[in-house]
């Protein structure tokens, strides 16, 4: 006999379908992956169905998606370039491919909101879910919106923002300061220091981490190494180069300490790293160890470095990306540095001599790195992922 009916089932407060949209770089993928995962904990705790939806383009960060959320949809997306390109032409089929595609997909997941991350990839999702009448928010990292940002935010029913600055671009009643979304847990726990650099094999020098983007950065890679003859008896670095650099990088190094600082047993103080990721067990490549044990780091002025370094209370030098569209690295950086968080060093500016002196400096005046990490940690928006997460289950 069956008796499967007389078996408890599982009586919900009710049922939430949310899409999340976005992709092309890992400033777009990781605050929906921080966001997705608050999301997950605010239903679980309030006793809530909650059905999970991405839709986006089939990029490098899609894998990390895929680990957070099993309903995944890759659509075509073009990028829209300002000026004459040819790759304009092919990307507009892109995007009229990326567009159909997403008629059907929305209409068939029919969610009770969208978040879009905006980027290039959000565009044809967030459209339709204009047209489809759904409840559409979008957030904004950057203190410059991005094109597809500015074209959604005049419908979006709420726009999330991280800096201050940006609400200039939106309709004021629809803005809501929070930050910008960083994984969580990377930041939740205090680590020792002294045995976390035990344990990851490091000396007990200053640690000076760099952080070239999501996908690394030639230009600071080459800086990096012209400056390591100078550095190098002062200091351990820890080098995210990139996947694409990191075996180059390697080579150059080994030539480096052969030839230009002649003493190999000094490399023990240069770390490498493709790239820095999530971990559970400490290693060089832990995002969450490497951040935590670093006394400074050099990075780019995407707004998910800048929140992550502000939230782990670190002095940090900024180098903005020059060519970063509407020259929104460079307004990110300098509205960071105001706080006195951070250095800002354009890149046309960047001569070897003078960043390694820049970088000794700050490291032999304690007090200078005082001020700097009272000001990051003031600075910081720890809880935004919380924040818009909840925000979107009150008002579904």
């Amino acid at each position: 006999m069956d008796l499967s009916f007389l078996r408890p089932r599982n009586i919900f407060n009710k049922k939430i379908r949310i899409l999340l949209t976005g992709g092309g770089s890992g400033g777009h993928t990781f605050p929906l992956i921080a966001i997705s995962r608050e999301l997950k904990k605010i239903a679980s705790a309030q006793n809530i169905e909650l059905e999970l939806f991405y839709i986006g383009p089939n990029d490098f960060t899609l894998p990390l998606i895929q680990k957070e959320i099993i309903n995944v949809k890759t659509i075509l997306a073009g990028k829209m370039r300002r000026g004459f390109s040819w790759q304009n032409f092919i990307d507009f089929f892109k995007t009229l491919g990326g567009l159909l595609q997403a008629m059907v997909y929305v209409y068939l997941f029919m969610p009770d909101l969208i978040l879009s991350k905006g980027g290039y990839g959000s565009f044809p999702v967030a459209f339709w879910g204009i047209l489809f009448l759904i409840p559409t928010y979008i957030h904004e990292s950057d203190s410059v919106p991005g094109l597809v940002n500015k074209i959604i935010g005049k419908f979006a029913k709420e726009i999330f923002i991280s800096f201050e600055s940006s609400g200039r671009y939106f309709p004021n009643k629809k803005t809501i300061i929070t930050g910008n979304p960083i994984r969580q847990d990377l930041f939740d726990a205090t680590i020792d220091i002294q045995a976390t650099k035990k344990l990851l094999n490091l000396s007990e020098r200053p640690v000076i981490t760099i952080i070239g983007g999501s996908q690394g950065a030639k230009n600071i890679n080459d800086l990096i190494l012209d400056i390591l003859p100078k550095i190098i008896d002062d200091v351990e670095i820890i080098h995210q180069v990139g996947e694409n650099n990191y075996d180059s990088v390697l080579k150059e190094a080994k030539i480096i300490f052969q030839e230009i600082i002649q003493d190999e047993e000094k490399q023990q103080y240069y770390h490498p790293v493709a790239f820095l990721e999530e971990s559970e067990t400490p290693n060089i490549k832990s995002l969450k160890d490497v951040i935590l044990i670093s006394d400074l780091i050099i990075a780019r002025a995407g707004s998910g470095s800048i929140f992550e370094i502000a939230a782990s209370g670190k002095p940090s030098i900024i180098i903005p990306l020059p060519w970063a569209s509407q020259d929104h690295q460079k307004q990110n950086a300098y509205e960071y540095a105001k706080t006195g968080a951070a250095i800002v060093v354009e890149e046309q500016n960047l001569k070897p001599n003078i960043f390694a002196d820049l970088i000794l400096q700050i490291l032999s005046n304690e007090q200078k790195i005082k001020e700097m990490q009272k000001a990051a940690l003031a600075f910081a928006k720890p809880k935004a992922a919380e924040q818009i997460a909840q925000y979107l289950i009150q008002n579904t």
